[in-house]
């Protein structure tokens, strides 16, 4: 009998020594892994929340642009958290400063468009498209003799060569029938002087991302075309193979909480979150009764044949020059191809 009992004794001075253990491993998590990851360790006992345990980081590096929105409310509605994923946004003024980030290896993912896909792989970076992403360019003009696309053969047009800008501009022209011949193009890379210069007259049309679009139109400026109405669609969301292969799991839940957040702004006024999207997109805040936020949908896989024609211009411009399929760049991490 006293056997016995010393046996017992054993085993239950071992069973709360390596509870305290646990407890004393807990109790040393740094402030980092806590903030991140609220309700873990101490902050567990004092949140009430589904925040998982473990989220796993994905870091994107976006533009100040509307496709950016569905993920920043989805951030700063804990949809990530609540789908096991801390999203790390960090916004970038211009596609140059964004890139500069990828390469150095400071965001696992970011908000691109073909062209620059088609320009990350003849470098040699392994990067697939996940998704498509909601995003546009209008054409605008402020000359009162241009009324239609086709009205401006032998005008100028304020743009960014060899990007997507030119590309959009490139598929308006063929579909009213004229070709990049029959305009003369001003590369202006910053897209507020773009949007000053067409005020002042200095230019007859430009390509221009949101806010600056109804910037233009307050000042007066006419939507001659967009990427929505051409039928064009060159914005995507893109990771390098690396980060696929280490985080894919953590990929689709990011799509989990980016699918939630369009349904919250299909299901919420506008007036609820649009202070957000002023502070993050940019936009004036006279302009707060102007901004029309676009019908998100759910996240989707590219079109195959948008990124075959967007690497056949890419071609013709001598930007790719490699043999790359679109069904390469294609990345079936979330969607099929």
């Amino acid at each position: 009998m006293e056997r016995r009992n010393w046996k017992q004794v054993m085993m239950l001075f071992m069973l709360v020594a390596a509870v305290s253990m646990v407890a004393a491993g807990c109790g040393t998590s740094s402030n980092n892994t806590v903030s991140k990851n609220t309700g873990a360790a101490a902050g567990e006992a004092k949140a009430n929340t589904n925040t998982p345990a473990e989220a796993v980081t994905v870091s994107l590096g976006l533009l100040p642009s509307i496709d950016a929105i569905p993920f920043i409310i989805a951030h700063e509605q804990g949809f990530d958290k609540k789908h096991n994923v801390n999203l790390d946004i960090q916004t970038f003024k211009s596609a140059k400063d964004r890139d500069v980030a990828f390469q150095a290896g400071k965001v696992d993912g970011l908000s691109a468009d073909l062209v620059a896909i088609s320009i990350y792989n003849e470098a040699g970076l392994d990067v697939k498209i996940t998704s498509t992403t909601t995003g546009e360019f209008d054409l605008l003009t402020g000359n009162d003799e241009i009324q239609e696309v086709k009205d401006l053969k032998g005008k100028t047009v304020i743009l960014s060569k060899n990007t997507s800008t030119q590309y959009t501009v490139a598929m308006m022209l063929k579909q009213a029938g004229l070709t990049e011949e029959d305009i003369t193009v001003t590369e202006v890379p910053q897209i507020p002087t773009r949007l000053e210069l067409l005020k002042n007259k200095k230019a007859d049309a430009a390509v221009l991302p949101e806010p600056f679009v109804t910037m233009g139109k307050t000042s007066g400026l006419r939507v001659l075309s967009s990427t929505v109405t051409a039928g064009v669609n060159p914005f995507v969301l893109a990771f390098p193979q690396s980060a696929i292969e280490a985080k894919g799991q953590a990929i689709r839940d990011m799509y989990t909480a980016y699918d939630e957040a369009v349904e919250y702004m299909k299901s919420h006024d506008q007036s609820e979150y649009i202070d957000l999207i002023i502070k993050e997109v940019g936009y004036p805040d006279t302009l707060k009764d102007e901004i029309k936020v676009p019908e998100y949908l759910p996240a989707y896989q590219v079109d195959v044949k948008e990124v075959e024609a967007a690497f056949a211009w890419a071609r013709e411009k001598g930007l790719l020059t490699k043999d790359i399929s679109a069904e390469e760049v294609i990345s079936d991490v979330q969607f099929k191809k």
